[in-house]
């Protein structure tokens, strides 16, 4: 039998960027958790692609841009209105531009930044409206290994995801007291399809494997227990946390 308190069937998931990748394979656990999962993306043809290869027959899509206030919040409204109250929300939409600092434009730093923090500080904004008003609901907001450490050519993503640790724990200040738990997920370096030139570059794969205690790259299923713990009434009392799944790399020298 499964425990309870890790039951989240019937609750009701938006996640950000779940075209491809971390964001969806979190939306395909989430489906197969027996959540009613909403893809967001700007792309809506790639959406319908990845809802198709999702499970069960409870999988929408919503076409809206995270980076632009009014957009999200017509966005939330449709998804409220035509699937449900959101019970969940995983914000991953996320980027990465790689650059020494000063070769990185202004236009780049706008981007990353918006792409990166504003997106996850307008939808959280929007999709707790509705959770504190309710009394509950779960934001999982996809931080980074780069939360904590950096290497060279990374600083302004780097500082995205540092800040989207703190703009974590603000949330959970905030909507706390109205029981809404805010936390964040940290993922190391996970083998997807944006990461396949490093996987390819021998070096960097060499080097990432003798960093890391477990001694491989990460797969995006190894994020996903993270994602429906934090989802569920077992992490009823965690908020402002991050997880890093990182393989121990977080931990080590």
């Amino acid at each position: 039998m499964n425990h309870p308190l890790f039951d989240i069937s019937g609750r009701t998931a938006l996640v950000t960027g779940a075209g491809r990748g971390i964001g969806l394979a979190l939306a395909r656990g989430l489906a197969e958790a027996g959540c009613t999962v909403v893809l967001n993306g700007r792309d809506g043809e790639r959406l319908e692609r990845a809802a198709a290869e999702l499970p069960g027959d409870r999988v929408h899509t919503v076409v809206f841009d995270v980076t632009d206030g009014s957009s999200v919040e017509a966005g939330i409204a449709d998804v409220e209105q035509r699937v449900g109250p959101l019970d969940i929300l995983v914000n991953n939409a996320g980027m990465q531009l790689r650059a020494p600092i000063l070769e990185f434009t202004d236009a780049d730093w706008h981007r990353i930044l918006d792409t990166n923090l504003t997106s996850a500080f307008l939808v959280g904004r929007e999709a707790a409206r509705g959770m504190t008003e309710r009394g509950h609901g779960k934001i999982i907001n996809i931080c980074s290994l780069q939360s904590e450490v950096v290497r060279p050519g990374i600083a302004p993503y780097a500082a995205t995801k540092g800040a989207l640790k703190m703009l974590t724990k603000g949330m959970c200040a905030d909507w706390g007291p109205y029981g809404v738990q805010v936390n964040g997920l940290g993922p190391g370096y996970i083998e997807t399809e944006l990461t396949q030139p490093l996987v390819r570059d021998a070096e960097f794969s060499a080097w990432v494997r003798r960093r890391t205690p477990a001694g491989r790259w990460g797969r995006t299923e190894d994020l996903v227990g993270g994602v429906l713990f934090l989802a569920s009434p077992a992490a009823d009392f965690v908020s402002g946390q991050v997880l890093y799944v990182d393989g121990g790399m977080t931990s080590v020298l």
